[in-house]
């Protein structure tokens, strides 16, 4: 008999909050196909939704809260599937629309909905830092000293605006000197030592 049906029929759902570069969505890949959830990455989402690349849906408003208001939509959709899963989101993922319509999916009792604000040292995600062309194509782009330096400070800043938002989060998982690998596994025990309900799906799941 499947988990969910044993626990009243809920999904579990873990929806990955975090600046630019943490790794959610290398993360959140992983932690699908440990758990045999399905994943979703909200940008790429947001693009099949749209038909454009990210860039070009953007350049509609004259805000990003515009941008996020009409992109709801879509974050709306994966909080309503009736699966398993696993999204990982975009560093406003628990700012002003996005949060509305996450608190709303929260309340929805056929759902267990789990929010992890995911955190690395700055000096890591400089190491990690990607460039994108309006085509969200990957750049290959090297650093000199003097633009790392800029950027440091700059991913130090997003750090500190963003936690205004992705600290709402239910709990929070520093991966500061864990290998992408071994995160999985260490998140899946760490959701286990706080959620009550998470620890029963997965001793469901362990048979």
């Amino acid at each position: 008999m499947p988990c969910s049906h044993i626990l009243n029929c809920r999904m579990i759902k873990i929806y990955l909050v975090g600046v630019s570069d943490v790794g959610k969505s290398a993360i959140g890949k992983l932690l699908a196909g440990e758990l045999e959830f399905v994943f979703y990455d909200l940008d790429g989402e947001i693009e099949k939704y749209f038909g454009k690349p990210i860039s070009y849906i953007q350049e509609k408003f004259l805000s990003l809260s515009g941008y996020r208001e009409e992109t709801c939509v879509v974050l709306k959709e994966l909080l309503n599937k009736e699966e398993n899963l696993v999204i990982a989101s975009v560093p406003s993922g628990l700012r002003d629309f996005y949060l509305r319509q996450y608190k709303k999916s929260k309340e929805n009792t056929e759902n267990t909905l789990i929010s992890i604000h995911i955190t690395d040292n700055p000096e890591n995600l400089l190491e990690r830092i990607t460039f994108y062309d309006k085509e969200s194509l990957p750049l290959n782009k090297k650093l000199t000293k003097k633009e790392k330096r800029l950027y440091l400070s700059e991913i130090k800043k997003d750090i500190t605006f963003f936690n205004k938002f992705n600290n709402k989060a239910d709990y929070k998982f520093n991966v500061d000197g864990l290998k992408l690998e071994n995160i999985p596994k260490s998140l899946i025990e760490f959701l286990e030592s706080k959620n009550q309900v998470f620890k029963r799906f997965t001793a469901c799941a362990k048979g």
